[in-house]
Formats: C-alpha cells, structure tokens, sequence
C-alpha cells in the first residue's frame, strides 16, 4: 500500500511524499521532473514494496508540496537543500537514489556536494550539469532540441498550455512517446490534469530560474556560468539508464560522461522515449532491484 503524508522540513518547505514498503528495509528515493509529480513512481513502488522503503515526494512547486510564488525560490541551491533535508529526514544515507528529468538534476548536484547522503545513484534521462552546459553552449542540435526550456519561460505559458484541456501538455507525451497511446490512460491522464490544476504556474519556476537554457543572446546568463569539473564529479556508483528515442535529451549528452563520473555504469534503451519510465516500468524496477542486491 502507498500512503501519502507531508513531511515538514526545518528550513520551512513542506513535500508530500508518497511512501511504500516497510521501516527496516532498503531505503531508495525517488525524483520526479516536469510536468508530473510523485505519483509517476507508483507502479515502481508497488513492485518494490517487499524489497524497499520508497519515497516518492512532490518536489518544491508541484502538486501539494509548498510552492513559493517567487522565481527565486526555484534556484537549484535551495531546490537542492529540500532534498538533503528530506534525505536527512529519512535517514541518511540513502541506499540509492533514482531521478529523472528535473530531478537527475537535483540528484547529479546533491550526489557531488553531498556524497555522505547516499550510497548509490540511479539517473533516468537526465543529463549531466556539466555535459549538458557545453551542449547548450555550443552544440546546435542539442540547442535546437532543447529550444522548449525558453518557450516554457514566456509570459502567460501556464495559461497557454491549460488551454483545451492542457492541449500543450499532452503534446509533451504524444509528441514524444510513440506507445503514448499504451501508457496514457485515463485514468493516468486525470491524475496529471489534477497535478497541473493545483501547480502548473509554480512548476514553471524551475525553468525560469535556472540559467541552463539555450543563449538567445550574447548576453544571456548561461554564458557566464561555469562547472569546475571537482565541482560536479560523481564519485559514487552511478548507473545510468537512457530512453535513445529522447527528442529533448539527445544520446549525445552521455559523451564525455566517465569525465565527471568514475565509477559509470549505463543501459541504453533502443526505442524507449525520455519517458522510459512509464513505457517500461519493469525494466526500471530490474535496474533498482539490481543496485539493491
């Protein structure tokens, strides 16, 4: 059984996490990105509610976790800082902590600043901050592909994307998952209107404050960042696992990956979109079992 409860972190920032499995077990957290929230684990947690305590929080923004109306709040420091506080909350460290999408981001930056916090990685589609910063800097197709992140930052987006039904959100999936027709059910489907119902304006607020977006301009702010390499390199186990059918987040983003992380291990999935996840919930279960035992 799943229960869902808010855990109340000492900095202020409340998360609904979803929770499976018992107190004693293996203890794995598990990272959503955009445009969901934490109900995307659920078929991942019922699977390993005997081998694993899970925990599946909404993160900052999205769904019923606290959701400040400032772009500031959505800096990736303080964004970070909610999950060592939920990590910590937990009890660290992890035994492993799986992410995807936004939330790789949030996990390759915690398992560099933090590596006492968990003992193995898990990343699903996410690419590495100081990979994916060169490819926006100075690879076309992957600036081309990722030409959406500034979209998403436009004045009055949420309103454009709620429109017909959330029109612009369902084109996400079935612009990018050609089984979408296989996954996305109903009932799936009345679990994400009620998730951007309540968050979609705020869940905007992670693109708008980050500065990793493709330059428009020689002024924009992704040209004055840098990522010294002791800065982002994963020293634990790390495996990750690729959908090679990601229109958004090319193959070509896991070149130059063994720079930043030593001990590497990675799955490429033929076929499989960036929404891995729900297209093959099983394989992601095996890959969690497998870094379990």
């Amino acid at each position: 059984m799943i229960r869902t409860q808010p855990v109340a972190l000492p900095h202020g920032i409340t998360l609904s996490c979803h929770q499976a499995g018992a107190a004693g077990l293996p203890r794995v957290l598990l990272l959503h990105g955009f445009p969901e929230a934490g109900f995307i684990w659920q078929p991942v947690q019922q699977r390993l509610a005997g081998r694993a305590q899970t925990w599946a929080p909404n993160l900052r923004g999205f769904a019923d976790a606290s959701a400040p109306p400032e772009v500031a709040a959505y800096r990736p420091r303080a964004l970070v800082a909610d999950v060592v506080a939920l990590i910590e909350a937990m009890g660290a460290p992890l035994d492993l902590l799986v992410a995807h999408d936004w939330g790789g981001a949030l996990a390759w930056n915690l398992a560099a600043q933090r590596p006492d916090l968990l003992k193995r990685l898990l990343i699903i589609n996410s690419p590495h901050p100081g990979v994916f910063l060169q490819a926006l800097k100075h690879d076309p197709q992957q600036q081309a592909a990722s030409a959406y992140m500034n979209r998403l930052c436009e004045p009055g987006m949420a309103a454009r994307l709620a429109a017909d039904d959330y029109r612009g959100l369902w084109d996400f999936f079935e612009g990018m998952s050609p089984s979408c027709s296989d996954w996305l059910t109903p009932a799936l489907r009345q679990q994400y209107r009620a998730v951007w119902a309540q968050s979609l304006e705020t869940s905007l607020n992670w693109y708008r404050a980050s500065p990793l977006r493709p330059p428009l301009s020689e002024h924009d702010a992704i040209w004055k960042v840098e990522l010294p390499d002791e800065a982002v390199t994963v020293r634990c186990p790390t495996r990750v696992v690729w959908g090679e059918a990601d229109a958004a987040l090319p193959v070509g983003l896991l070149q130059g990956l063994e720079r930043f992380v030593p001990q590497l291990s990675l799955r490429r999935v033929p076929g499989a979109s960036h929404w891995v996840i729900h297209e093959q919930p099983e394989l992601i279960v095996a890959e969690i079992a497998a870094l379990l035992d």
